[in-house]
């Protein structure tokens, strides 16, 4: 299999878009080790089944919280698990083709759009060494976080482009649910989902395998399989 595909709608690199729009976790940054050992130390404290947390993949802690306990445990295993996430970034680095994506990329013209904490996705940032973009949109930043569109909406929203013309880079299944819902176009990296899970216009193995081209007259972008 070659590391591009088409899954659905339009072919997407016969398109332009004014925005591009990333995931953090999993698409910019492989922070998936540290991830891992935080919720597996939160996991055994509460009793809680490790495969309960798979279906909760791209999601805010505080929804995974929310689901998984009742509310007078909540507050305590939140602080829990954002002090274990806090304090567990080893190992924490750009994944494939980020760093070269944003160096291609107008500065203008791209958001992330994480389901992290803003201390969070400030740590991760730092510790990786990507530039954050002047639009980080994290859960702080909305009333519901992924799956519902709204950190998508309010990226795009902040870039003053309308969602529909922002392509969504995402790694995991609700994430690419959040882009679909805000009307985003979507390009699927596979590097913490199976493939055939994700549903988005283009899926590749991870952003070495595109190029970003830029129209130097009108600013607006192109995706290129590479």
């Amino acid at each position: 299999m070659t590391g591009t595909e088409k899954t659905q709608g339009g072919e997407l690199t016969e398109r332009d878009f004014a925005a591009v729009i990333f995931d953090m976790d999993g698409t910019l940054i492989d922070s998936t080790p540290a991830v891992v050992r935080s919720w597996t130390i939160w996991a055994g404290e509460l009793g809680i089944p490790l495969e309960r947390l798979e279906e909760f993949h791209g999601v805010p802690a505080e929804s995974t919280v929310a689901e998984l306990l009742p509310p007078q445990l909540r507050k305590a295993a939140l602080d829990r698990i954002n002090e274990l996430e806090l304090t567990d970034l080893d190992g924490v680095r750009p994944l494939p083709g980020a760093t070269e994506s944003f160096r291609m990329l107008p500065a203008d013209r791209i958001a992330i759009a994480t389901s992290c904490t803003a201390p969070l996705a400030a740590a991760r940032l730092k510790v990786s060494g990507l530039e954050p973009p002047a639009v980080l949109v994290t859960v702080d930043d909305v009333a519901r976080g992924k799956p519902a569109p709204d950190p998508y909406l309010k990226a795009a929203a902040l870039l003053g482009q309308p969602a529909t013309d922002c392509l969504v880079v995402e790694d995991a299944v609700k994430g690419l649910r959040s882009a679909r819902d805000a009307g985003c176009a979507t390009l699927a990296v596979v590097t913490t989902s199976p493939r055939d899970a994700l549903t988005a216009d283009l899926v590749v193995d991870n952003l070495s395998r595109v190029l970003w081209v830029t129209d130097p007259a009108t600013g607006r972008i192109r995706v290129q399989p590479n």
